[in-house]
């Protein structure tokens, strides 16, 4: 593995972990076993380090997300399948990060924006033409007004005046927004299948 790449990996694992801010370049050069003036040869300060990681996390993101969607059978299984990988990326973070890289890294806080209304958009803009087509989701739908809708649902769920992260948990978040959105624009036929997924999802956690 090449240095650039052991500095990024090894300093995701410290921002997950601790939040961003109290990740300094001293600590990200002992976990790596390094020098700073090693540490500084490739990155000129944290914040390119931040930049990086975040190109890097949205890059493992998208692929991610194309592979929850690829291996889903119906539009509800797509949601179902991205709604556990979620999950599962979110237990691991911290969730200070994203308060802190809207405040204290704007450039990288700009490229996750760019991601959510470019990818994530139309992500959710196709599983919604798919799920009408399979008579899952509401003939009447009007696209576009739901698209822009759970993406700010997405928004809402990382405003800490609204859901402070010590009472509530972003995988609790997200598991409600979800099955709220699914209920509102499913079919009976689709009403019928989200409740098997949830029986299923419930079991697998209990």
């Amino acid at each position: 593995m090449e240095i650039k790449d052991r500095i990024l990996l090894t300093a995701v694992e410290l921002f997950m972990r601790n939040g961003i801010r109290s990740v300094s370049m001293d600590d990200i050069a002992a976990q790596l076993g390094m020098s700073k003036k090693t540490l500084y040869k490739w990155f000129d300060n944290k914040d390119q380090i931040v930049l990086a990681t975040m190109q890097q996390h949205l890059g493992k993101e998208e692929s991610d997300c194309e592979v929850a969607f690829a291996t889903g059978a119906n539009a509800l299984e797509e949601s179902y399948n991205l709604m556990q990988w979620h999950k599962s990326m979110l237990s691991s973070i911290n969730p200070s990060i994203f308060h802190e890289l809207q405040k204290y890294y704007p450039e990288a806080w700009a490229l996750f924006e760019q991601h959510k209304n470019t990818f994530i958009l139309r992500k959710i803009t196709e599983n919604l033409h798919r799920g009408i087509e399979e008579g899952l989701f509401r003939p009447d739908l009007d696209v576009d007004v739901l698209a822009r809708l759970r993406l700010a649902e997405i928004e809402l769920m990382f405003d800490a005046r609204i859901f402070p992260p010590r009472q509530f948990e972003v995988q609790r978040l997200h598991t409600a927004t979800v099955e709220h959105f699914l209920y509102g624009i499913c079919t009976l036929k689709g009403h019928r299948l989200v409740n098997q997924y949830r029986q299923l999802t419930e079991a697998e956690v209990g």
